[in-house]
């Protein structure tokens, strides 16, 4: 899973990235700090890898990862050249959602970028520069399509959806919500990679005294929670300042420190979670002596394609899956026992795959 993470200079973003990817991206309390994307890889945490290793003693363990993508602070006019933010959007555009921070908290000596506090319109502002530069695109494939539309009833086709969307957008809407009618036009949506196409989490940034009730007290965040449930759209709260200092502490400190701020998850915890209900997620297992792995699949994902995660083959060829939930597999302490319960099934090419499953697949190639 690959996410995107956007925002006005100086709403945290960078901060935030560090954090979470502990990557070291450059941050300071000054617009265009980060030139360059930055890229940071983290692992999902998930006991149940930790335990299944232990329980088959597996060589190597494999949890599943998230890819973050840092871009240069958006402003208003990006997408007209304004500021360094949109010569970086297209480092965005293959990710599979949007983590858009929004800066929820007060504080005079951290300047923002238009001299007040206003969630909703700092939010605005960069769904208009998305906009802008997803028409830009359209116009381009635009210009390209009309060419050949004459004599082709497919192209021909296309082009009226390129306009259609073209002139959605520039009504002020976002390409996520435009409803698409026949399977061509979910094909070409995909195909483009809009930026305004792309689900969005919210990451409402606070200081420390929020954390503790969540951000319920805040109206910042009150304001930032409606707007995303209109939007349906999934929103988090976190102080990046804080998830900066538990970026540097082990895993026993961290407990201790969330302990003592009186927070249950860290943000890291909060935006997987966010992450994986916008999109839909889950993840199945698989474990042996050699290796221990979290596979992340769509929620809904039938046996032989979540095979194929692991290897064309394997989809191709796929005979049966033999599936025990990780539950009943840690309840009997091993597979054998389980086999021996009846609680290890045999499962065909419709079989929906679930969330915690324990898979081994048959195939044969």
């Amino acid at each position: 899973m690959q996410l995107g993470i956007v925002g006005l200079p100086n709403v945290g973003k960078s901060t935030l990235f560090n954090s979470l990817t502990k990557a070291g991206a450059e941050s300071a309390n000054y617009p265009f700090c980060t030139i360059d994307p930055n890229v940071g890889v983290v692992t999902v945490p998930d006991e149940r890898v930790d335990k299944l290793t232990a329980l088959y003693n597996s060589k190597k363990t494999v949890p599943a990862v998230i890819e973050f993508v840092d871009i240069a602070g958006l402003v208003k006019g990006a997408s007209k050249g304004e500021g360094l933010g949109n010569q970086f959007l297209a480092n965005i555009r293959e990710v599979d959602a949007i983590v858009h921070v929004v800066r929820c908290f007060d504080n005079t000596n951290i300047v923002h970028v238009d001299g007040s506090i206003d969630p909703i319109r700092d939010i605005e502002t960069i769904n208009i520069e998305l906009a802008f530069s997803d028409i830009e695109i359209l116009e381009r494939r635009i210009a390209k399509t009309t060419k050949g539309a004459r004599n082709d009833k497919k192209l021909a086709a296309e082009l009226e959806f390129q306009q259609a969307l073209k002139k959605y957008l520039e009504d002020g809407n976002m390409a996520i919500t435009y409803e698409l009618s026949t399977d061509d036009e979910k094909m070409w949506m995909k195909e483009y990679n809009l930026l305004t196409a792309k689900p969005v989490i919210f990451a409402a940034n606070v200081e420390e005294d929020d954390l503790k009730d969540d951000g319920e007290s805040n109206q910042y965040v009150a304001n930032v929670r409606e707007y995303a449930k209109e939007h349906n759209s999934e929103v988090f709260v976190i102080s990046a300042q804080i998830e900066q200092e538990i970026a540097e502490l082990d895993e026993d400190e961290k407990q201790m420190f969330l302990d003592d701020l009186g927070i249950k998850e860290s943000g890291l915890d909060k935006l997987i979670k966010a992450s994986y209900s916008l999109l839909g997620l889950c993840s199945y297992l698989t474990s042996g002596e050699d290796e221990t792995r979290a596979w992340t699949i769509k929620i809904g994902t039938k046996a032989p394609q979540a095979a194929g995660k692991i290897h064309t083959d394997f989809e191709r060829g796929f005979i049966c899956a033999e599936v025990v939930s990780y539950e009943d597999l840690m309840e009997c302490g091993s597979l054998a026992k389980a086999k021996e319960k009846g609680l290890l099934r045999l499962e065909g090419k419709e079989y929906v795959v679930k969330d915690g499953d324990v898979i081994t697949f048959r195939f044969n190639v």
